[in-house]
């Protein structure tokens, strides 16, 4: 199995293309729907939010008023840096374990839909392809504003908090202009699946995975035939 990556700027249309291989079947683990998750009332993450930002985050159902602090973390860099500390962990330990989880069901790839892959940088070596969805600045703030109900003073807070679009560019694989339609954005997307879809790179992974297992029971086999301590059934 390999990891395919799809990333970009916020609101700039990671979902949608991350949809596209959804319908085709290929498995999807979304870092934001986990992130969301992770600070459920009662949640050890939500635990931690409200002793370092206190009450003022929570709604009157105790779940985060995601709106103040989103304003709060997105104006102040030193505050964004508490919360990625109480969230970026355990969001990390949960995409590897559901990652370990479809490593046994035989699926050829999966895609994980990583907003801040570049920023964090803590999976970037388990990625075997990078796919960034861009758009024009302008166009990436007016669906911000419209989808967050934001001001654009606030909107431009969280776009700059993130890394340039052009490097995150530089450094993917494949790009997919999302400037368009929808239906442009998808038919990009799909050229990258059918590529993905007649990639051998699953098997070099089984192959590579097979023989270092073979290696690894060779090995654990001399050191206990050397110290004389191999089990007389596996004695020959």
């Amino acid at each position: 199995m390999f990891i395919v990556a799809v990333t970009g700027g916020v609101a700039t249309g990671k979902s949608t293309i991350s949809k596209v291989f959804e319908r085709q079947g290929i498995p999807v683990i979304d870092a934001d729907k986990i992130a969301r998750e992770i600070v459920e009332p009662g949640q050890p993450c939500w635990q931690r939010i409200r002793e370092i930002f206190g009450d003022d985050v929570l709604l009157p159902s105790k779940e985060i008023n995601r709106a103040v602090l989103g304003k709060m973390i997105f104006e102040d860099k030193e505050l964004r840096g508490k919360l990625n500390k109480i969230t970026h962990p355990t969001i990390h330990r949960k995409i590897f374990w559901q990652v370990c989880k479809l490593l046994v069901t035989g699926h050829a790839w999966i895609v994980l839909d990583l907003p801040l892959l570049f920023e964090t940088g803590v999976l970037i070596d388990f990625i075997h392809k990078i796919v960034c969805v861009t758009c024009d600045s302008d166009k990436q703030l007016e669906r911000l504003i419209a989808r967050n109900e934001l001001s654009e003073t606030d909107a431009r807070h969280r776009v700059d908090s993130q890394i340039p679009l052009d490097q995150k560019c530089e450094k993917s694989h494949f790009v997919i202009d999302n400037n368009g339609s929808v239906e442009e954005a998808e038919h990009s997307a799909m050229a990258i699946y059918n590529l993905m879809r007649d990639s051998k790179q699953h098997w070099l992974n089984r192959i590579s995975f097979l023989g270092l297992f073979l290696i690894l029971g060779f090995t654990i086999y001399l050191l206990l035939k050397v110290f004389n301590k191999l089990p007389e059934s596996w004695q020959m």
